[in-house]
């Protein structure tokens, strides 16, 4: 029997299983909570719905000022996302050139927005828009979104180029290639999957981000998550639990394509 594998013992098995069951309960209890009350006919918040409805999902797909912040929201994801996956996956090739010490000093700093709390970052950013007029305008919070989505491609990218063989590069360049063919040609084809997903993380952390947003968009360039904060704290309207439910299939679409992807990547692998 291979060392490696280490035997487990029914209850141990049995334990395991239930210590599973009870952290995907903990991770699934706001949906389960959240999905329901936006079916609710009450005209609060209500759980459990004591009589059920659309209502609030009519409302919704009524209401022009929730459609414009949707619409806005994933326009400014879409591009936060254009923008913060070609960069990231330069920033990653470029670390995982650089000598040991270079690229620890860089990874911490694409690492930063992270790591520092958002409100200050939210702060700062603000402080910063104001004097280059960039205040609720749909560049500035493209920008400000890609700042925080960069990180997830940095570092799904590196993973996955911690396990490609970079010979294969040199090769091609040594029989002609330009660097840059090279790399597209062969070492992007082969981490698709890293980037595909740093490029998901990138598009829902802009669609969820609510701080930064607070602080640098308004106007016509509300998005769907500050009308969703200020909806809370003025009333209690159901129609949030109906957008976050929208959210929810949404982050489950992205999840699910993603995973037949790598699904049919490996396929594709096998002889």
């Amino acid at each position: 029997m291979d060392s490696t594998n280490a035997y487990l013992s029914p209850w141990r098995r049995l334990w395991l299983h239930a210590l599973l069951v009870i952290v995907l309960f903990f991770l699934l209890a706001p949906v389960l909570v959240v999905v329901p009350m936006s079916f609710s006919a009450s005209n609060y918040l209500e759980f459990p719905p004591r009589e059920w409805s659309l209502r609030w999902y009519e409302t919704f797909f009524g209401s022009s000022e929730w459609l414009h912040a949707t619409r806005t929201s994933l326009i400014v994801s879409g591009l936060t996302t254009l923008l913060a996956t070609p960069l990231g996956v330069a920033a990653a090739a470029a670390l995982s050139r650089s000598r040991i010490t270079t690229a620890q000093i860089l990874k911490g700093v694409f690492l930063l927005p992270q790591v520092v709390p958002v409100i200050i970052l939210g702060i700062g950013v603000f402080f910063l828009y104001i004097r280059l007029g960039l205040v609720n305008s749909l560049p500035g919070i493209v920008m400000a979104h890609t700042a925080l989505a960069l990180p997830f491609v940095v570092v799904t990218t590196l993973s996955g180029l911690k396990t490609f063989d970079h010979n294969l590069e040199i090769a091609a360049q040594s029989l002609g290639a330009h660097p840059i063919r090279a790399f597209l040609g062969i070492t992007l084809p082969r981490i698709k999957l890293s980037v595909l997903a740093g490029a998901l993380f990138a598009f829902i952390t802009s669609l969820d981000e609510v701080v930064i947003s607070l602080f640098i968009a308004g106007g016509d360039n509300t998005l769907l998550t500050k009308k969703m904060f200020l909806s809370l704290r003025d009333q209690l309207d159901p129609t949030i639990a109906a957008v976050s439910s929208i959210l929810i299939i949404m982050s489950i679409v992205g999840v699910f394509i993603f995973m037949v992807a790598a699904g049919s990547n490996k396929d594709g692998r096998r002889p």
